[in-house]
């Protein structure tokens, strides 16, 4: 089947009410090229997680989630399956990639952020392409690790995805760190007084993520993990998306995804009161994506922000230095509830006394003989 789907007419297939959030199905390429956002490079953000031409069965549920609950009955209001060929010769996927990364870029604003997420084997030709041929810098190349990756004998079980972030030239980009912000190893692990007198812009204790993501929170989402939708064995945690958003875009701008898949980029969006376009080849998936966006929402909003990800256990030390160094995480709901200074959970550490002047008495040293 070609892969070429009419998107009809501009027309959102589901859209709220206040038109906050709005839903396109067809290939996002040719939406892209009619949206009035797109045209006008209005948009703030961009997160794409792509179909990565591994021949997976993104929107054939009879193998993955049609025995769940719920899983069928979408699949079956939608009118059946719309079918996107995950197999396809190599050569075609790159220029499937360079397309969409293209109209992404186009619709972005000057300033705004792109961020891709996509495995080891077109990493680097999607770096290469977006830096040398669309001009882009590369602000951050982050890694998603996972365990469970799947089972292999030939080489190291794979257990990552790259997480590209590039930024369009031309205007101011949004940075907001103080929002995503976890406890340094310093205060949580080795109880180390100079992490209260930062001198990095950052509040007494904290620091921003490394660029390896990972934890609580960051699993992959299978099983019985409470945010798995129905008819999606692809999803991404919330945390990720939640990491993103609130780093790179700010209240009542707007986000898109090009690759709606389960919905995760327009729930976490919409939950923190972004405006929000989607764009999925499935009805079917779409139809599922605007569920979760406007009736349930986010499973585990926050959660895993301010959390410390440190992996070595406590170093010995006085309950005294623990007390002095202890960082309580922040709950952020709002953009508002960001600390912009230290959080008062930060104990101040105690001032130190003066030292005793140097009673010695001076030394005089011998000439040195010529």
């Amino acid at each position: 089947m070609s892969q070429e789907k009419s998107a009809n007419s501009l027309a959102p297939e589901r859209s709220t009410p206040d038109g906050s959030v709005r839903l396109y199905a067809g290939d996002c390429r040719e939406i892209l090229a009619g949206l009035v956002e797109a045209r006008k490079h209005a948009v703030d953000l961009v997160f794409a997680d792509p179909p990565f031409n591994w021949s997976r069965a993104y929107d054939r549920w009879e193998t993955t989630g049609a025995k769940q609950a719920g899983g069928r009955a979408v699949r079956d209001s939608a009118g059946g399956y719309d079918t996107w060929d995950d197999a396809i010769p190599r050569e075609d996927y790159l220029a499937f990639t360079h397309q969409w990364i293209s109209a992404c870029v186009n619709a972005l604003r000057p300033g705004g952020s792109l961020w891709i997420n996509i495995p080891d084997d077109t990493a680097a030709e999607i770096v290469v392409y977006v830096k040398n041929t669309l001009k882009l810098p590369l602000v951050n190349w982050c890694i998603w690790h996972y365990r469970f990756g799947q089972n292999r004998a030939s080489a190291f079980i794979n257990s990552k995805v790259h997480a590209l972030h590039f930024v369009k030239p031309g205007g101011l980009a949004m940075w907001r760190p103080e929002r995503i912000l976890e406890p340094s190893d310093r205060a949580t692990t080795y109880f180390d007084p100079r992490t209260l007198s930062k001198k990095d812009g950052m509040p007494a204790g904290m620091r921003l993520p490394m660029d390896v993501w990972y934890g609580q929170f960051w699993g992959r989402v299978q099983g019985n993990n409470k945010e798995r939708r129905p008819g999606h064995d692809n999803q991404l945690p919330e945390a990720y998306l939640e990491r993103v958003i609130l780093a790179c875009s700010d209240e009542d701008q707007l986000v898109l995804d090009p690759f709606l898949g389960s919905g995760t980029t327009g729930t976490v969006a919409q939950s923190y009161n972004r405006r929000f376009i989607g764009c999925e080849f499935s009805r079917a998936n779409l139809l599922s994506a605007y569920q979760r966006i406007t009736e349930i929402g986010m499973i585990d909003k926050g959660k895993a922000l301010g959390q410390s990800t440190a992996i070595f256990k406590e170093r010995s030390a006085s309950e005294g230095a623990k007390a002095r160094t202890r960082v309580t995480p922040v709950a952020i709901e709002s953009e508002a509830d960001a600390p912009a200074s230290p959080p008062a959970s930060l104990t101040p550490p105690r001032p130190r006394k003066a030292p005793k002047p140097n009673a010695t008495k001076p030394t005089t040293r011998r000439p040195r003989m010529p």
